[in-house]
C-alpha cells in the first residue's frame, strides 16, 4: 500500500532509475497521474507533460468506447474496431460521433494545457504515468496514439494494476514498470491510506508554468 500519490511517484522513480532511460520525456494522464509523475520527472531531470485523452462513446451508449481522441498537434484518434464493427458504423457516422467528442478535448486541452506547449517526443523516451490502472483501456490508447509520434521507446510507469491488465500493457508498450500486481485489485482507493480526488486547479498547480514568450518571437509549433 501507498502512502499517498506522490509516495507512490518516488517509489517509481527508484524503479525507474535503474533502468538508465536515455532523452526521457514523462506524460502523466490527468488528474491522477499528475502527482505520480511530478515526482518521476523531478528524479529523473525530464520535462512532464500531460497525455489527454477523450472517449468517444457509442450511439446510444455514450459509454462504450468506439474510440477515443488523444490532444496532440493534430489531434490523434484511436478506433476500437471491434465495437466499431459490433455497430456497424461507417465512415460518416464515426466522424460524425469523433465530431461531437471534439469540443470537450479542446476544453480539457484549454484548462490543463493553459498555454503550455506540447513536449516533443520523437526520438525521446516517453513515460507515461498514472496512479493506477483497472483496465487498462486509456493506456492503451495513449500508447497507440503515441507511437505514431516516433518515440524511440515507450516505457508505462504504474504504482498498482491487475497482474492480467500488466500482461495486456506489456503487448502494447516497449516496457511496462508496475511495483503491486495483487491478484484482487478492487479499486484504487484500496491501494492508497490517502487518496483524495484532485480538483483541476490542484493537478494544474503541480504542473511547470507556461514559458512566456519575447515580444514579437513566434509560438513554437504545436503551441496553444
Amino acid at each position: 500500500m501507498f502512502r499517498d500519490r506522490q509516495d507512490a511517484g518516488r517509489k517509481l522513480a527508484d524503479e525507474l532509475e535503474k533502468l538508465g532511460i536515455a532523452d526521457p520525456v514523462v506524460l502523466a494522464l490527468p488528474r491522477g497521474g499528475v502527482p505520480v509523475a511530478a515526482e518521476i520527472a523531478r528524479a529523473l531531470k525530464a520535462p512532464l507533460d500531460l497525455v489527454i485523452v477523450r472517449k468517444v462513446g457509442a450511439p446510444g451508449n455514450p459509454e462504450l468506447a468506439v474510440a477515443a481522441i488523444v490532444d496532440g498537434d493534430p489531434p490523434d484518434v484511436v478506433l476500437n474496431r471491434e465495437i466499431v464493427e459490433a455497430y456497424d458504423l461507417d465512415d460518416a457516422a464515426l466522424r460524425d460521433l469523433v465530431a461531437r467528442a471534439r469540443p470537450e478535448l479542446e476544453r480539457r486541452r484549454r484548462v490543463y494545457r493553459a498555454g503550455r506547449s506540447l513536449v516533443p517526443i520523437a526520438g525521446k523516451t516517453v513515460l507515461i504515468v498514472d496512479d493506477g490502472a483497472a483496465t487498462g483501456t486509456t493506456m492503451k490508447v495513449a500508447i497507440r496514439a503515441l507511437r505514431r509520434r516516433s518515440p524511440r521507446e515507450i516505457v508505462v510507469a504504474l504504482p498498482v494494476a491487475p497482474p492480467e491488465t500488466v500482461e495486456e500493457l506489456a503487448c502494447e508498450a516497449d516496457r511496462v514498470v508496475c511495483l503491486s500486481q495483487p491478484a484482487r485489485f478492487f479499486a484504487l482507493t484500496y491501494h492508497y491510506r490517502d487518496f483524495p480526488q484532485l480538483t483541476d486547479e490542484t493537478m494544474i498547480a503541480m504542473l511547470p508554468p507556461p514559458q512566456r514568450r519575447v515580444k514579437g518571437t513566434s509560438p513554437t509549433p504545436g503551441s496553444l
